[in-house]
Order: structure tokens, then sequence, then C-alpha cells
């Protein structure tokens, strides 16, 4: 069994390539269970802490599974709030071929994932990006971005105003106008694209500020008990998802759901169906697009084959 490192599973997910293999894996296929949740032992003092276990398997290929550990008060440690492994098999005989860094892979198959959404659903004029959350994720999502839209200006956000600094400057040295929102309503705006990738409880981006044709994209919210966006970012707006577990997972949409803001019948379509065409995306239509992602096993799987067969 190989131990492939975070260097060289860095290395070997380009998101010129991830996307395109995001993309291939959602138009073939694979065995994708409901992921497993857990939530552990908490205190008073400690925020909820979650083990997620999340499977997937295509017959003659690979079977994968990938173990996340979130510990959102490692914050206040100093510390990454996620850490995952990733451990992947040969299908057919069960053989262990390698132990990846599952923090590579989910970041950048995470921001690959909304990237492949903002392909089909973005303007396509769109040049401006406001990133919300300047962790891990939210980091990848500028280079990201660029890989499917002409974006020249991102202004990013954070509650730790050292950490939306620390990422303008970084983006700056990627050959980004990069700056720091001095104000969250007004960037929201401002802005073509809006990303959010926080661990927030409480709605952070209002409906009524965002612009009549932009993009909204929310990662964070995984729980029933997350949501990054309010009840009005949902009207007027074709709303689309990465899987039909979003619908089951994310407060995002159970929230609104359970006050009739909008019925999961409402959902336009998931990723499966825009990269396969059962469904159209943008297009030369106006209007306000809403992508929700829970992420899932299917983009993990894609994520390590892609670095398994870059480094035998």
């Amino acid at each position: 069994m190989k131990i492939i490192n975070t260097a060289d599973t860095r290395r070997a997910l380009p998101f010129d390539r991830l996307i395109p293999a995001l993309e291939q894996m959602f138009i073939s296929g694979c065995e994708v269970p409901l992921r497993h949740t857990h939530a552990l032992h908490e205190t008073p003092q400690e925020s909820p802490m979650t083990v997620l276990i999340m499977p997937a398997w295509q017959r003659d290929r690979y079977l994968g599974i990938k173990t996340v550990n979130i510990y959102p008060g490692n914050a206040a440690r100093g510390l990454p709030g996620l850490y995952s492994t990733y451990l992947l098999y040969d299908a057919k005989t069960g053989e262990p071929l390698a132990l990846i860094d599952g923090n590579e892979i989910t970041s950048r198959r995470t921001a690959a994932a909304s990237a492949l959404a903002a392909s089909y659903l973005a303007p396509a004029a769109a040049r401006s990006l406001l990133v919300v959350g300047c962790g891990r994720v939210g980091s990848l999502i500028p280079e990201a971005y660029r890989t499917v839209r002409s974006i020249e200006r991102v202004i990013v956000w954070d509650r730790d105003a050292r950490a939306s600094t620390s990422l303008a400057e970084t983006l700056r040295t990627q050959g980004f106008d990069a700056g720091v929102a001095a104000d969250l309503v007004g960037a929201v705006s401002e802005a073509d694209i809006v990303s959010c990738a926080t661990l927030a409880t409480e709605p952070l981006i209002p409906g009524s500020a965002l612009r009549a044709c932009s993009h909204l994209d929310l990662i964070g919210s995984f729980t029933p008990q997350m949501r990054e966006a309010d009840d009005a970012c949902f009207s007027n707006a074709r709303l689309f998802i990465d899987t039909q577990e979003a619908l089951q997972k994310s407060g995002e949409l159970l929230g609104p759901m359970s006050r009739g803001v909008f019925a999961a019948g409402d959902v336009a379509a998931d990723l499966a169906d825009l990269v396969n065409g059962r469904v159209p995306g943008r297009g030369d239509s106006a209007g306000r697009t809403v992508f929700k992602a829970v992420g899932t096993a299917l983009e993990d799987l894609a994520a390590a084959a892609l670095v398994y067969e870059s480094t035998t």
C-alpha cells in the first residue's frame, strides 16, 4: 500500500485536471451509500464535534473510504477545523492500494465541484468573485473558479480579519486583483459570484443584497444546524444541488423547506443532471442561480483515483 503525502496529493490535483475528472465521474457514476454522520461527545466548553464516514466504489475499478473529523473548536487552538484520511482499494480484490491525504482531497474536490457547477450556472461574463470564509476551502475557490470563468477581481471576507488579509495577500501573488471586504453586505451587492465556505450556524448572506443575475455558491452547511444564506436568497432564483443527499443533510435547505420557502420539487437539478445534459444550466437566460453542495463520496473517489494514477 502506497502512502501519498500532502505535497504529492496536491501536485496530482491541479484544477484543470480535477474538474474534468469530477465531471467524468458524474457522467459515468458510481455506488455512493449515504454517509455515516456521528456526533461525538461534547461539553459546554466545546463546539460540537462530528465524524463523517464516506464510502464509494465502481465495481470494476476502485473502492474508497474517507473518514473526516470536524472540530470547529480547533480555531481557538490555532488548528484546522477538519482532518481527513482516504483509503483506496482495488474494487475487484479488496487489496489496499493507497493511503492518501484526505485533507487535500476534500478541500480540492470541494472547490472543484463548485467550479464545475459554476461552469454551467455562473454568468459567462462573470469577472468578480466574493469569497466568504478564508479557510482551507475558501482559499482555493478563486483558483478553481479561474479555471472555468475569467475571474479578475476577488474580494474576501472572514470573521477573522487576519485570515482575510492573509488570503488577499496570497491571491495577489497569484495574479488576482484581490482585496478585503470592508462591509460584507456591500461586497455581496457588487459581486457576480458569491461563494461561501464557512461553518456558520446563522445566515451571513442576505438575499436582498444579491445582484439580479448573480450566482450564489453555498459550500459550508453540511448538517441541519448550519446555514450561510437567509431565506430571501432562494426567492426568484433557480436552485441546484450537488446530490439529492443535500435535501436530507443541509440546514441551508431543510430550514427554508420547513417554512414553505420552496419544496424539494422546486430544485431544478443536481450535478449529474447538469453534466449529463438532462437539465440546462444558465445558458443565455438572465436570473439568479443558487448551488448548494454538501459534498459526495463520488467526488472523493474521482480525486483519489486521479492521485493514485498520477503517482504510480
